[in-house]
């Protein structure tokens, strides 16, 4: 098999699953009629089985196409994974019941800061698909890398644009390399695919300067400024890796401010 065509099945697999995964925890929600604090229990029972099953599909698909992929082009075996590190609380070192009550604190702080209810509802809803997107890219981007910890031929990935979800920050990190080891950075609804790259020697950070270059032409037209010297503006350094205390690694903008552990005051 060709791997244009692999890569398109595999794409639409996992289009598949992220479809039927919102939808069904969509349809849980909605059908709650109400999001009380005695409606989230009921709530978890129904799309925490829902949410586990698509990521472990996700892994699935995953560690087979990459497996198929090196076969291609290096030989290669079957990598026995391990899904307990690719799925669930693994995933964020999070119980996933507080993960999925977060919608709902997102509802009761709006109404306690006088939005009205359909809009907090809107919010909830929001931040249940961002969860639930964020839970089944997670469990992708960890199996990519338990995966290709075993593959010897692959130094390198980039992350390819597949989906709607793609933003400006996928955009500019598109035009990376990334090593293997490090798990690809996210953002919340990032819907990215890793790709691995064989390489024989270190491409650099910038793969395609083409792609990068209409990026400084779009950010000229929208500033009025660019500088290609990177002294004014240096895209190649715009996009950095914050360290997200629960979902890893995540895109952001240099000199952005990121909350960290130290931000965070425990009760004494």
């Amino acid at each position: 098999m060709s791997l244009t065509r692999l890569d398109r099945q595999y794409g639409t697999a996992i289009r598949g699953v992220w479809t039927a995964t919102l939808g069904r925890t969509s349809r849980a929600w909605t059908n709650l009629g109400s999001w009380r604090d005695g409606d989230v229990r009921r709530f978890q029972r129904t799309a925490l089985p829902i949410v586990f099953a698509g990521q472990r599909r996700v892994a699935s698909l995953t560690a087979t196409y990459l497996e198929q992929t090196y076969r291609e082009i290096d030989g290669g075996r079957r990598v026995d994974l391990d899904f307990d590190k690719v799925t669930g609380r693994a995933l964020r070192d999070v119980d996933p019941e507080d993960v999925y009550r977060r919608p709902f604190k997102e509802i009761w702080n709006a109404l306690d800061n006088g939005v009205a209810f359909d809009v907090a509802l809107d919010r909830g809803t929001h931040r249940l698909e961002t969860v639930t997107k964020t839970d089944l890219q997670l469990a992708r981007t960890h199996t990519f890398r338990e995966v290709t910890a075993h593959q010897d031929g692959v130094e390198y990935y980039i992350r390819e644009l597949r989906g709607e979800y793609d933003c400006a920050l996928c955009l500019i990190a598109s035009t990376q390399r990334y090593h293997k080891k490090d798990l690809m950075p996210i953002h919340p609804g990032c819907d990215c695919e890793p790709k691995t790259v064989r390489a024989d020697y270190d491409p650099g950070q910038v793969i395609d300067e083409e792609k990068l270059e209409r990026i400084h032409e779009l950010v000229e037209e929208a500033l009025g400024k660019s500088d290609r010297g990177g002294r004014a503006v240096d895209y190649r350094k715009i996009i950095v890796a914050n360290d997200h205390g629960e979902i890893g690694p995540v895109l952001g903008y240099a000199g952005q401010r990121f909350t960290g552990p130290d931000d965070i005051k425990l009760p004494t």
